[in-house]
């Protein structure tokens, strides 16, 4: 139970930092915060560990947190600025890829030790490459769309919940689609596709669960912007 609970706590760390980002810094908190966190999430991805019974990556947690900050953009500041931050995180994610992808070119001195560590982090196959951006960028778009409609429909603070669970979740499984049908589409068989699927889902759909206090802390905050 050890990498559950630390998982937990991880994730509470995580979104307490967001938050506090947000109280420091305002929307342009936000802003910085979802460009460094889907870079941050294609770091962490490549790290897998144990939980629930299930293998899992570390990216989920901080990947999480991008969703929340633009539904908080959503919820506070409206939807063209959450529009904003996707492509703000879809710029970074594009800039952080081509650099490393030159970076690795360099030829290392004899004395280089950090070579290897970086073709491990940044050696990305192409196929994971294109998934990993048509996902972030279609998920978020759909996820900042789907939250503005069920503002329409559950316009009430008490319906807060219901905003945040209905378009994350739903975006989230979006996401999981069009990565791993994109990514891994012909290396594995079809059942061992399916249980990969649903085994991402359903650590991304716990971190969705997890976020809802963390939006409604974010709401009750009075920002001078």
């Amino acid at each position: 139970m050890f990498n559950e609970l630390l998982w937990i706590i991880f994730a509470i760390v995580n979104f307490t930092l967001l938050l506090t980002v947000y109280r420091l810094f305002g929307k342009n908190g936000l802003f910085v915060w979802i460009g460094m966190a889907t870079v941050v999430a294609n770091i962490q991805v490549v790290k897998t560990v144990e939980l629930f019974g299930l293998t899992a990556t570390l990216g989920n947690i901080i990947y999480g947190t991008a969703f929340l900050a633009t539904d908080i953009l959503n919820e506070k500041y409206g939807k063209d600025s959450a529009k904003k931050a996707v492509w703000l995180g879809f710029s970074a994610l594009i800039a952080m890829t081509i650099m490393m992808q030159i970076s690795l070119r360099f030829i290392p001195a004899e004395s280089d030790i950090a070579q290897s560590a970086l073709e491990t982090l940044f050696g990305i196959v192409p196929q994971i490459a294109i998934g990993s951006l048509l996902a972030y960028i279609i998920s978020q778009y759909f996820d900042v769309w789907l939250y503005a409609f069920l503002k329409k429909i559950f316009p009430k603070d008490k319906h807060l919940w219901i905003r945040n669970n209905g378009s994350t979740m739903i975006s989230q499984l979006l996401d999981t689609a069009v990565f791993c049908g994109i990514a891994f589409y012909g290396l594995y068989p079809f059942g061992v596709w399916i249980e990969i699927f649903w085994t991402t889902y359903f650590i991304k759909f716990l971190v969705s669960l997890l976020d809802t206090p963390f939006l409604y802390a974010a709401k009750s905050f009075r920002l001078k912007e």
